[in-house]
């Protein structure tokens, strides 16, 4: 066999190793070792792109003490309203709990769970960070408010500004339309939304998505969160909303 045949049938093993590697056909296993009081981020922003089926098998894990970072708190008992229900979040990072968070208002107002309130581009802008390797950002967006409470603040350009940090998650949860066997992802219009982003902010990202195709169906200007971000995919359907 010729150098470049073995190359060639090394580099197919390795592809379908990663394959193995990265493909769950059960929701509870592909969360079996998230700990309690994780940090996890959630993708989905005002009913789309929420991972649903991922938030049903953490709640049936049992996992508490769960830090939550995500744009909302629920709707009713969809999306995160299901763990505010059973007590399992103990603080989250957002930026609009909702007015039918009801369930995290109830568990907030008993004083069981905390909360860091961050304008949403704000909460972009800490993960983009943390995906990128910096170490905080300064912005002129909250000084003087309580948002900028025990910030460090100084004056750049004679503006007034604060010191955000990053926000890194040891998991992202993430919701997306199509995925091949690599782990390439791709999105159904708005469901796109914090995906992307914490996907990359994450030490561990677990995507769930309606269709999984062979490698070289996406095409390469089509992947919106590439492979290499995305460590363990299993595909779900049938819960989209649960209010």
């Amino acid at each position: 066999m010729s150098r470049g045949r073995s190359d060639d049938f090394q580099g197919r093993e390795h592809t379908e190793y990663l394959m193995k590697q990265k493909i769950y056909s059960d929701i509870d296993a592909i969360l079996a070792d998230v700990p309690d009081g994780a940090r996890i981020m959630f993708g989905g922003f005002g009913g789309a792109g929420f991972p649903n089926n991922l938030i049903h098998a953490l709640e049936r894990r049992g996992t508490k003490d769960i830090i939550a970072i995500s744009n909302n708190c629920g709707t009713r008992e969809g999306e995160l309203g299901l763990l505010f229900k059973h007590d399992r979040i103990r603080h989250v990072i957002a930026s609009f709990p909702g007015p039918h968070a009801n369930y995290f208002q109830d568990r907030f107002a008993a004083k069981q769970v905390t909360l860091e309130l961050v304008p949403q581009g704000i909460l972009c802008e800490r993960m983009r960070a943390a995906a990128a390797g910096l170490l905080g950002f300064y912005t002129t967006v909250g000084v003087g408010t309580e948002v900028a409470a025990g910030k460090e603040e100084r004056t750049i350009n004679n503006k007034r500004c604060i010191l955000e940090m990053p926000i890194h998650a040891d998991y992202a949860f993430i919701k997306a339309q199509k995925a091949d066997e690599l782990g390439n992802l791709t999105y159904r219009l708005a469901a796109q939304n914090f995906n992307p982003i914490m996907a990359m902010a994450a030490k561990t990202t677990i995507a769930e998505v309606e269709e999984i195709v062979p490698v070289g169906s996406i095409g390469p200007e089509d992947v919106m969160t590439p492979a290499i971000f995305v460590h363990r995919i299993v595909q779900a359907k049938g819960i989209r909303y649960a209010g």
